[in-house]
């Protein structure tokens, strides 16, 4: 009887199993074009920028075969359109409109704004079953990739200068050049990329909110990222733009010490209160990345400390604003003319000196003496380097 009853019942089980098995692996192999194409959002939204349909999204990403980030929105894929420009492939698969809270907003920010030094949206897919953000592919990654490579020390100081720069204007194009002003509420190292010229973008604007000057601020639930929340904002809720100077402030001093926001130094601390204390007990070099060795300037080290403290301050009211957060970066990377900065070119990375130099080497080969001459700079340091 036992016999009788038990053999018929795992007989049927694993038949079922193997239909089931069988049903999902044809499933797969046929390919689900047809079921994502039935799917499609019939009302799109109203902005300027190119939709793509999910099987459009499969062709250029080749099947999504290319993983270049993932993230709690989903996974980030590499694509090539059909002019050849390299894309990145934003995609939060089997959601729907209804449920994703962050691609909307995303969308509806990133088809307004406009900055060389914020993300490029070519376009995006509306399907219930597939959210996607296509924008301009960043070949140098984030800023956080970038400080954690390794033994690498191409990342010169003036180069960590010229990417805290170019992210200090972004966001100061979205808190004074947009109407109504914008609060990104995630700044952070792997939210600033990079393109083949270190030329730093803000990105991920999926929590990003606007207000008008009729609102100092907008209450709403705390979000970000843990080391980089501004206590002002995480105790009352009210998002300012000073927010974001926080934010930002975090990121200068993860420029100069490549040291992690939260990190254990035995037990757990938080990177501005590191550095208070390194400096306090020692000096300015002590907090600076050991990969710059001493090739930089202390002085110019110690002044962005200080800003960088100076946003990180715990009332929003004693912080700078973006705006002369980017006046005093600019001070120190005065040899770089706005001409030179807007176009992003490979010579913008290169030490500011190299011109200078080449002025005063024609001048000796050449017998001509001039005291009014680049030799009046004071870049003494250029005739020893020839």
């Amino acid at each position: 009887m036992l016999i009788a009853v038990t053999v018929p019942v795992v007989l049927v089980s694993l038949l079922v199993v193997m239909g089931i098995l069988w049903k999902l692996y044809w499933k797969g192999k046929s390919g689900n074009d047809e079921d994502y194409a039935m799917y499609e959002e019939e009302t799109p939204l109203h902005i300027d920028i190119r939709r793509f349909t999910y099987a459009e999204l499969k062709f250029i990403t080749n099947d999504f075969k290319s993983i270049i980030g993932k993230g709690g929105f989903g996974i980030v894929y590499h694509g090539t359109l059909e002019n050849d420009n390299e894309v990145a492939v934003k995609v939060l698969v089997e959601t729907s409109i209804a449920e994703s809270t962050d691609f909307l907003p995303e969308v509806q920010t990133l088809s307004k704004v406009h900055h060389k030094n914020l993300v490029t949206l070519q376009g995006y897919c509306q399907n219930k079953k597939c959210l996607a953000l296509v924008y301009d592919f960043m070949p140098r990654g984030n800023l956080q990739q970038l400080l954690k490579g390794g033994d690498d020390d191409s990342l010169t100081w003036e180069h960590r200068l010229y990417i805290a720069l170019d992210a200090a204007q972004g966001l100061e194009y979205l808190h004074e050049s947009c109407t109504p002003s914008i609060v990104h509420r995630d700044v952070k190292t792997p939210n600033i990329l990079l393109d083949k010229n270190l030329l730093g973008v803000i990105s991920d604007f999926g929590l990003s909110r606007a207000f008008n000057d009729a609102h100092t601020h907008i209450s709403t639930v705390a979000a970000g990222t843990l080391g980089y929340l501004d206590p002002e904002y995480h105790a009352t809720f009210q998002l300012t733009v000073k927010t974001n100077v926080y934010s930002f402030g975090i990121v200068l001093l993860e420029i100069i010490t490549d040291q992690s926001p939260v990190f254990m130094d035995p037990q757990t601390v938080h990177l501005p209160n590191w550095v208070r204390q390194k400096i306090a007990k020692g000096s300015i070099h002590d907090v600076v990345d050991k990969r710059l060795t001493d090739h930089y300037d202390a002085s110019s080290v110690q002044s962005v400390v200080d800003l960088a403290l100076n946003c990180v301050e715990n009332a929003a009211i004693d912080r700078p604003t973006m705006t002369e957060v980017v006046s005093r970066l600019k001070v120190w990377l005065p040899a770089v003319s706005n001409e030179k900065q807007s176009t992003s070119g490979t010579s913008r990375r290169k030490y500011s000196m190299d011109t200078e130099i080449l002025k005063q080497f024609e001048f000796m080969t050449s017998g001509v003496s001039n005291t009014k001459s680049s030799f009046q700079s004071g870049n003494t340091d250029g005739m020893s380097q020839i």
